[in-house]
Formats: C-alpha cells, structure tokens, sequence
C-alpha cells in the first residue's frame, strides 16, 4: 500500500489549506449527499471509507472510570452506542475490560464475561480486536500489588496470565499491547512503579512477549505507550529497545503511539518521522488510542475555532499513520464525549472525541472520513 500512503499525504497535506466550517450539518460530506446526523448509510461510514487492509476502531467503553459515573455500562445498555460501535468501526480495543483488575480480579479467579462480550460482538460485526493490555504498572489489582510473592512465583504469575488470557482468544485477536507505558517521559525504565520489572528486572518484558507468542503465534505483538507520538528521549527508549530486542529473536511485531492530544499543545509535527523509522526496523505500527482534549469554554460547547483545530489534529495523526507503508492501524479511543474518560481525569478539559453525546458528528469525524476516502481514491 505504500503508493496509496504517499498519495495521501499530498491530499491531505493539501486539505489542511480548506476552512472547516463549524457544526456537523456544514461540515458534512463532500460528495454532495446530506445524511441525517445520526445517519451510517453504508457510504458514510468510517470503516467503509477506508483503504482496503487499513483498519479504523474504537476502545469499547466499559470499566475504570464508567463503574463510578451514574449511567450503566455502556456497552452493553445502550443500543445507540453499539450500532454506531458496529457500523462505523472494523477493529476493537476493550478500554478497560482486558487489564488486569478485571479480567483477572483474584489470584485464582479470572472474569472473562465482558471481554468474551466484545470479542463476540467483533465477529458478529466483522471486526478485528486489539487485546489491551497483558504487562503494565497500572490497573493492577491488590493481590498482586499487594501480595508477598518470591520472584519465581512472580514469574509464575505473569506467564499463567498471558497464557491463559491470550491463549483464550487464539486466533481472535489480531493484535496484543503485550508491554504497556514501561518507559517514564525521561526514556528510564519504570523500575518502581512497575510491579514486573521492579521484582522481576528489565529481562522480563522479553519474556512477555515470548510468552504471548507462544499462546497465540498469529497475533502481532506490541509495544504500546503515550507521548511518544515525536523523536524524544521517551520514544528512543523505545526504539533503542525494540531494536535490540529483535536481533535478540524477542517476536516484537510493532510499535504504537497512544496519541492521546491536546489542543493546549502544538501537534507533535514529526510523527511521521517517527513512524518511519520504527516502520525501518521491520516494526508494525499503529495509532491506538487518539483522542484531542481542549479547555471547554464556560458553557462547555467549543467554539468554531476549537472545533477547526481539533479536526486538523484528528486529520493530521490520520495522515501521518496512511504515509507509512505498514501503520494499517488506527484507533481513537471512544468515539462519542457520552462516554469519554477526558473529563474525569482532566478537569476544565473535554469533547475530545469525533461525536456529542448524542451521536452528532463533529468537523473531526468528516476530516477522517474524508481523509480515508483520499486514500481510497488512490488505492
């Protein structure tokens, strides 16, 4: 697909130079055909606007920060949210219902009732998955945390995990975040706060992946973390590591930038870059987890303004991932501010994601639609 990518950027560069006009009914399609808001005619569609071989998903809203709001599990209770989760996405990523408070809640007892939900309502939908997340500091539950374990118990902890879970969806799940945020923004080792590699020391992160492979040797393994969209001292770790792990023979597949944006900050310019030379070691990458915060005037509707600028960070990351012949994944975390993780750990900050509350599309969602159908064209 490389000479679709290269075509892409020159569109997409080009579209940045076009007005957004503010709100979802002028922001609509090009193709002069005007669908309601909450329209997913099969032409409208994100997942069907995309090059073949390129997937577009979603995270699956459920768990951590929705236990303690006042609506039900997404998920499963809102009919609204699983049809546009079902027609506008061909690819998955449970938001919190595969971490390991959750699937894994005692040391002798795993719950796999939501994830096995999501995983069945991909192949229902024809949808890949993104398993998330199998070795991370956070998210743990207390046994573990908490627990008096030698190291070889430790070790024995780990594997059982990652065989148990990932050997459970062999062949379901196309892609695993093996090692999740292991790196601080300094490019060090998470060496205290990181249960594994504290007790276990650095060796253990290869282990994972070799363990992960050996449960399900068909899904591509990843190293997934934030802030590492630019070349900085972060994202060095991480190529400096991945390298060295390949020519170990570690089955390292790829390497992903959570993205997780803000429109306080400028747009991390080269993240193509940085793709690329990932994509040079014979890495996958891919885009998991986008979404574009801005402070919320008070009345808590964006402006025009913000709305323009949010779109062109939506469009710009897409762009980046179309012009790199193997990022074939590309995933924003939540589609719909209803259920959006933003202002509860933000404060002051929101509507970081392509639709309102209500399942209207904002300009950000036409810039990826739009940008997709670029690459199409091309294809």
């Amino acid at each position: 697909m490389r000479s679709v990518r290269f075509a892409t950027v020159a569109l997409a560069t080009a579209a940045l130079t076009l007005p957004l006009v503010a709100g979802t009914a002028a922001a609509g399609p090009s193709s002069g055909r005007h669908p309601a808001p909450h329209s997913h005619a099969k032409f409208d569609r994100l997942r069907e606007a995309a090059p073949e071989g390129f997937y577009v998903g979603t995270a699956v809203a459920g768990g951590g920060h929705h236990l303690e709001q006042d609506y039900p599990d997404p998920f499963t209770s809102d009919k609204e949210y699983r049809k546009v989760l079902g027609r506008q996405f061909d690819s998955v990523s449970p938001e919190n219902q595969m971490k390991w408070e959750f699937i894994h809640p005692e040391r002798d007892r795993y719950n796999f009732a939501a994830a096995d939900a999501i995983v069945d309502f991909a192949e229902r939908h024809r949808q890949v998955v993104r398993g998330h997340t199998l070795l991370w500091h956070s998210q743990n539950p207390q046994w573990l945390e908490q627990g008096d374990f030698s190291d070889e118990e430790l070790r024995a902890i780990l594997r059982e995990h990652i065989t148990t879970v990932v050997g459970r969806y062999a062949g379901r799940i196309q892609q695993w975040d093996v090692a999740n945020e292991i790196f601080d923004d300094q490019g060090k080792l998470r060496t205290q706060d990181n249960i594994w590699i504290r007790e276990l020391g650095p060796g253990i992160v290869a282990d994972a992946f070799r363990w992960a492979h050996e449960a399900d040797p068909k899904a591509k393994l990843f190293f997934n973390d934030y802030g590492v969209e630019s070349v900085n001292a972060k994202s060095d770790a991480y190529y400096a590591l991945t390298r060295d792990l390949r020519r170990q023979g570690v089955p390292v597949d790829g390497f992903s930038v959570q993205a997780h944006l803000s429109t306080r900050y400028g747009f991390p310019a080269d993240l193509e870059t940085n793709l690329r030379r990932f994509d040079a070691l014979g890495l996958e990458t891919a885009v998991t987890e986008l979404d574009v915060r801005m402070d919320l005037p008070a009345d808590g509707k964006p402006t025009a303004a913000q709305q323009k600028q949010q779109a062109d960070y939506y469009r710009r990351t897409l762009s980046a991932c179309l012009a790199v012949e193997d990022c074939n994944s590309f995933t924003i975390w939540g589609f719909t501010d209803k259920y959006s993780w933003v202002p509860v750990f933000f404060e002051g900050e929101g509507s970081a994601t392509v639709m309102t509350d209500d399942f209207h599309r904002k300009p950000a969602f036409y810039a990826l639609r739009d940008t997709l159908k670029a690459a199409a064209r091309k294809h």
